[in-house]
């Protein structure tokens, strides 16, 4: 069997207004002090593919419009819904009272393996993800209902946190859909 690449105008994609009025995937990203630009939209792309309800951009997390998260974002700022706080842990109580479950992704002490974490049809999730070198804040840890690791297993400590997020955001995302079925 013959492959054909698809063409942009082949693959029937919502355009801004039609992602804004559909059914969001019940998961959250929470952006804690992340520094590269370059990251940041690539987490608005990875967003946008998987109809991510909202972005928190935290403490010194830039903020669109930006040329560089542009870049990677390719428009995606356009359509995902982002609020910006200064303070990671305020959203973190916020959302825990609106009863959303919050999960750190990280690596901890009593981490649960991403694999091995079941999600629940009725739960609104929130994922955090942390700075490039110094990771997520403890106190945010700390606050979090959960720890989810993502395993590794080479000479590596850590993944790129947008590779981490596409990583994380996947596994919700198939999981919730199974879920449907």
């Amino acid at each position: 069997m013959k492959h054909r690449k698809l063409k942009n105008s082949e693959l029937d994609r919502l355009n801004p207004e039609e992602f804004k009025n559909s059914e969001k995937t019940p998961l959250i990203i929470i952006l804690d002090n992340i520094r590269s630009l370059n990251n940041i939209g690539s987490v608005f792309r990875t967003a946008d593919a998987f109809l991510i309800q909202k972005i928190y951009l935290c403490g010194i997390t830039a903020q669109p419009p930006h040329k560089d998260i542009q870049k990677t974002a390719l428009g995606a700022t356009d359509s995902v819904q982002w609020e910006y706080a200064e303070n990671t842990s305020d959203v973190i109580t916020k959302l825990q009272s609106e009863g959303v479950f919050i999960a750190a992704i990280e690596q901890a002490e009593a981490s649960i393996p991403l694999q091995e974490f079941s999600v629940q049809k009725a739960l609104t999730y929130a994922v955090i993800f942390g700075n490039e070198v110094k990771g997520v804040q403890q106190k945010v840890v700390s606050a979090s209902d959960a720890v989810l690791e993502i395993p590794q297993y080479g000479t590596k400590h850590s993944l790129n946190i947008s590779v981490s997020c596409g990583v994380v955001v996947w596994d919700f995302f198939s999981k919730l859909k199974a879920l449907e079925k």
